[in-house]
């Protein structure tokens, strides 16, 4: 892993692959088809010649040609009739032939577009957890970055459970929370008024005493009554250090805990070897989510990193809400995620 669902346009994403929702003659077509054809240049469209097509489920590749993609792989995703002949399994096909062909070339990264949820009729909801689904079970036994590209804001999550009931969180903890800070801003703003005055008149005072020299103690003195071993040995653990003492607690191997946190190995790497390592948010998030911790692990854990868990911020409502109900899909808090405009759990590479 990482696996991150993106806006974008597939044509332009800089990756090692992109994957092109093709009809079974491989020789172009409307949507997402007709736009790569069109990016790649008349030199894809020879080389589909060759391929004499493709059938549904199976995968075929390319060069990429004039698209900053150095392949494209054309699959074929079934059209929906209702669900009865075989539609689910086809398109997971898809997604996994695609994904092996990927591996055999030696592709670190690839993008795919939501197959068969266009022309070919699929739902969208049910298109993208058989996409979920198929990435999820490759990433747990290979390394590669998976991007799934969708246009616009597409509500392919609302009608989720997880969604409404995290909404629904979000409306009770959030919103009441703002208004109470702003009140409480403007209560802050009288009394930080009152305590600079304070503080001016505190320093002066200060200053003379510190000024003063101390009858019985020298300056050596002083220095040598503080312990300064002592106070270092009394630091807290910090990020990484907590963070490998948690996985070992709870019985996992490195490997998994990246994986179910949606983090590069080599991201990971970095906070393995670095004990000062500083994390964003997102990623104790996602490493909290990993290791199924309670909702006061998790406040501890986003403490060595220097955050807190507030309702001032939706990400944390919405996160402290899927710990609080024992719920640790990250790939499923991360649709819930996007589809509010949050960041996502884990890491990846910036795209264009």
């Amino acid at each position: 892993m990482p696996f991150e669902i993106v806006r974008n346009d597939i044509t332009r994403m800089k990756v090692d692959a992109i994957v092109n929702a093709a009809n079974s003659s491989l020789l172009g077509g409307g949507g997402v088809d007709g736009a790569i054809h069109l990016a790649a240049g008349p030199e894809l469209m020879e080389e589909c010649r060759q391929l004499h097509g493709c059938e549904t489920g199976q995968a075929k590749i390319t060069k990429g040609y004039r698209l900053p993609a150095k392949y494209v792989i054309h699959t074929v995703g079934p059209v929906w009739h209702g669900g009865e002949y075989h539609e689910r399994e086809l398109l997971s096909a898809c997604y996994r032939n695609s994904l092996q062909l990927a591996l055999e070339n030696q592709c670190e990264s690839i993008a795919f577009p939501m197959i068969s949820a266009g022309a070919y009729g699929y739902p969208k909801e049910e298109a993208m957890e058989v996409a979920v689904d198929a990435i999820t079970a490759f990433l747990l036994h290979h390394e590669m970055t998976v991007y799934l590209v969708v246009f616009g804001r597409a509500a392919f999550f609302t009608g989720k459970k997880l969604f409404r009931d995290v909404q629904e969180y979000i409306d009770d903890h959030y919103a009441s929370t703002h208004e109470r800070e702003r009140s409480e801003r403007v209560r802050e703003t009288l009394w930080h008024a009152d305590e600079e005055m304070a503080q001016e008149k505190d320093e002066d005072i200060c200053a003379h005493v510190m000024a003063a020299p101390m009858a019985s103690e020298s300056v050596g003195e002083i220095r040598h009554r503080t312990d300064w071993n002592r106070l270092i040995r009394s630091t807290d653990e910090g990020f990484s250090q907590a963070l490998l003492r948690l996985i070992d607690e709870k019985g996992m191997t490195d490997v998994e805990c990246y994986k179910r946190a949606n983090v590069d190995r080599r991201l990971f790497s970095k906070i393995r070897s670095d004990p000062e390592y500083r994390p964003s948010k997102p990623t104790v998030f996602a490493f909290a989510v990993a290791l199924k911790l309670t909702l006061p692990e998790t406040r501890s854990l986003l403490k060595k990193a220097g955050f807190a868990l507030t309702h001032s911020s939706k990400l944390d409502v919405v996160l402290e809400y899927c710990i609080r109900e024992r719920f640790y899909d990250v790939l499923q808090i991360n649709e819930v995620l996007y589809e509010l405009d949050l960041p996502l759990l884990g890491n990846s590479g910036n795209v264009a």
